[in-house]
């Protein structure tokens, strides 16, 4: 089902063996999955994938009602239950969590695809990596191991907790890369002050970090603040959907934009967010992020709005000799806060936060209500022995209104006020939300 060196490969062969793959897929999907027979209701699955836009789509709350309805996987499992290989559960950042069921096809081609991601990015043999995500039900931890080992590196599976035995690890063995989310060298910076005076995150020997799982590595402060820190090239080098597939795009060490490497089994299309309706596949598109399993047996999906908003930055061959288009993702629908009119995302308040040298770059967003809002309410953290000024802030304020249009309100708090994570970090907090 997969094609070598897919993010190589020529496009129009590409979509014709997505064509291909479709063909039994769509018949597959029409007679196994209930779930996409209600969304469909009389409509038949096109026999072209140009053909998509005219099916409804399949959202999130439609796998939760599925799962909460037919435990434990849902009516979307379109495999006997035999098949099963691995079972994993989302982080549930979002919401409710959800079961995830994998065959051995369906493992194997999560592995290959994640690896072009991991590969594309500069991991490969020689390197040692340690990966720190959470290995108990997550799919970022056992799934994302073996997308690393794809590559041909060294994996060393530490998951989370005993930080100051990671650092001791990495120490010990050598290691020359780190696997984990963008919050998490924060957590590692204030570990390493308190418990290990004599060495800087630098003088760990880290050559490579490759992130995943939050946003912010779009921000070039960010970034360099990173690489300042631990001497390491930054990475962002696992960006996936979880109910889709837990890796299918990374950066190159030749940009920063998001390749998208599943081309091979994975259809894109983009919509506009508020109505649904189908944008054109060309550069400069932005536009939500919707998925189509072309080849997946447990639980197929067909038209899956990720909520992810995104912009089509190439289509073009890169200059790495990929031709796998590239991306940038946006922000959230979900985590869109709308201000007055405009819509604001996380991400882009981070960018005006990175600009501060006082401000520790951590913040979140507390949302008192439904909305609609009149004032963003921002929450950031000043610098390791900084002080809380009011100037500071007004600071802050007329810097998101001058770059985003919107007026912010800003309370400042003490350095290492905000939790650090090990998982994903949440950055907006609605106060009607459990």
């Amino acid at each position: 089902m997969l094609v070598d060196r897919a993010d190589f490969a020529d496009l129009s062969d590409l979509a014709a063996h997505r064509q291909r793959l479709w063909d039994a897929q769509r018949d597959y999907v029409a007679t196994k999955s209930s779930l996409h027979r209600r969304a469909w209701g009389k409509a038949s699955p096109p026999k072209s994938l140009d053909g998509l836009a005219d099916l409804p789509f399949t959202t999130k709350e439609m796998l939760r009602a599925s799962q909460r309805d037919h435990p434990p996987f849902g009516d979307y499992l379109a495999s006997d239950e035999t098949t099963i290989a691995r079972v994993h559960r989302t982080s549930g950042t979002t919401g409710t969590a959800m079961n995830l069921a994998l065959s051995r096809r369906d493992a194997h081609e999560t592995a290959v695809v994640g690896g072009r991601a991991q590969a594309a990015s500069g991991l490969g043999p020689g390197h040692r990596v340690v990966h720190c995500l959470n290995y108990r039900l997550w799919m970022g931890g056992f799934t994302d191991h073996t997308t690393l080992e794809e590559t041909g590196a060294t994996v060393v599976p530490f998951g989370v907790g005993e930080t100051q035995l990671l650092i001791r690890t990495i120490r010990d063995l050598g290691i020359t890369a780190i696997s984990c989310t963008p919050s998490y060298p924060a957590v590692l910076e204030r570990v390493i002050a308190d418990h290990f005076p004599e060495i800087s995150p630098r003088n760990l020997g880290l050559k490579l970090g490759l992130f995943g799982g939050e946003a912010g590595l779009d921000n070039a402060d960010f970034r360099a603040r990173l690489q300042e820190t631990w001497g390491f090239k930054v990475r962002n080098a696992n960006y996936g959907v979880s109910d889709v597939f837990c890796n299918f795009a990374g950066q190159t060490e030749r940009d920063t934009d998001l390749h998208f490497m599943a081309l091979d089994i994975l259809h894109p299309e983009l919509v506009e967010p508020a109505t649904g309706d189908p944008l054109p596949w060309a550069e400069g598109t932005r536009g939500e992020l919707v998925l189509t399993h072309v080849s997946r047996q447990c639980q197929p999906l067909v038209r899956f709005r990720t909520g992810d908003i995104v912009v089509l930055t190439g289509t073009d061959t890169a200059a790495c000799g990929r031709t796998a288009p590239r991306f940038r993702v946006v922000g959230r629908s979900d985590d869109m806060v709308v201000v007055r009119g405009i819509n604001a995302f996380p991400t882009q308040v981070a960018a005006v936060i990175n600009q501060f040298a006082d401000l520790s770059g951590e913040y979140r967003i507390v949302l008192d209500g439904p909305g609609p809002y009149d004032v963003l309410p921002v929450e950031a953290e000043v610098a390791d022995g900084g002080t809380i000024e009011a100037a500071l802030a007004l600071s802050l304020e007329q810097r998101i209104k001058q770059s985003l249009g919107i007026t912010a309100r800003v309370d400042l708090l003490p350095f290492h006020a905000l939790p650090r994570t090990e998982g994903k970090t949440r950055r907006v907090i609605r106060k009607d939300t459990p």
